[in-house]
């Protein structure tokens, strides 16, 4: 049988090393041997001996279960084998966190990441209540984070002195140790006028880098 779907980069090769790499640009492909994290319902195929489990939020080495603003629990990925995982066909990046590294991310672009790496969820310092996007994961330690965004993300340097500000609908993930806090940039004579669509922005500050995405976040059904 001849096609150009069996082409080179389509085939689904044995891994070579632990853990994930980039199976192409919407996929991400882990070779398991012992636990990894993942977003669930991303596996979209494995081969091996793997279990996939939903955890409650726990201690120590226990999946803990993340329920961010965008609903998003966690699986836990157990065993000896290889799993792809993807979400909506978006587009996938590997990060690598060195000791001293941290990063904040918003839940709906977290795929899977390495069960050596420690997270937490957390309120956006400075931006109370209004928002969305606004309970992030912080990621710390030493491993490789998987993240997926819809379209081509821009990383934008934050520097002292230059703010940046981005939409709450927007923002991936930033350096975790920049200082946040919300902005309005719309008058209340636009509102009563209708408005402009630009209500409020996330403020960043200090040095770092963030990272938006070129659509704004749709509201999701809740996940039970």
């Amino acid at each position: 049988m001849k096609s150009d779907l069996f082409a080179s980069e389509n085939l689904a090769q044995q891994a070579t090393v632990p853990g994930m790499t980039l199976q192409n640009p919407k996929c991400v492909k882990y070779a398991v041997n012992g636990e990894m994290h993942a977003r669930q319902g991303s596996m979209i195929a494995f081969r091996g001996n793997l279990q996939f489990e939903r955890k409650g939020q726990g201690i120590g080495g226990m999946l803990k279960r993340a329920v961010t603003g965008e609903g998003l629990p966690l699986m836990a990925v157990r065993g000896q084998g290889e799993a792809w995982f993807a979400h909506e066909a978006q587009n996938c990046f590997i990060v690598e966190l060195d000791p001293g590294d941290a990063l904040t991310v918003n839940g709906r672009n977290v795929l899977c990441f390495d069960a050596s790496l420690s997270y937490e969820i957390r309120t956006v310092k400075g931006a109370g209540m209004v928002g969305g996007g606004l309970f992030n994961s912080l990621f710390t330690g030493v491993g490789k984070l998987a993240l997926i965004c819809d379209g081509s993300p821009l990383v934008i340097p934050v520097v002292q002195n230059q703010p940046v500000y981005v939409d709450t609908d927007a923002v991936v993930g930033w350096s975790a140790h920049l200082d946040t806090s919300l902005h309005r940039s719309q008058s209340f004579g636009s509102m009563i006028r209708g408005g402009s669509g630009e209500v409020v922005q996330l403020v960043l500050r200090g040095e770092g880098f963030v990272v938006v995405r070129p659509s704004e976040a749709t509201a999701q059904p809740a996940q039970n």
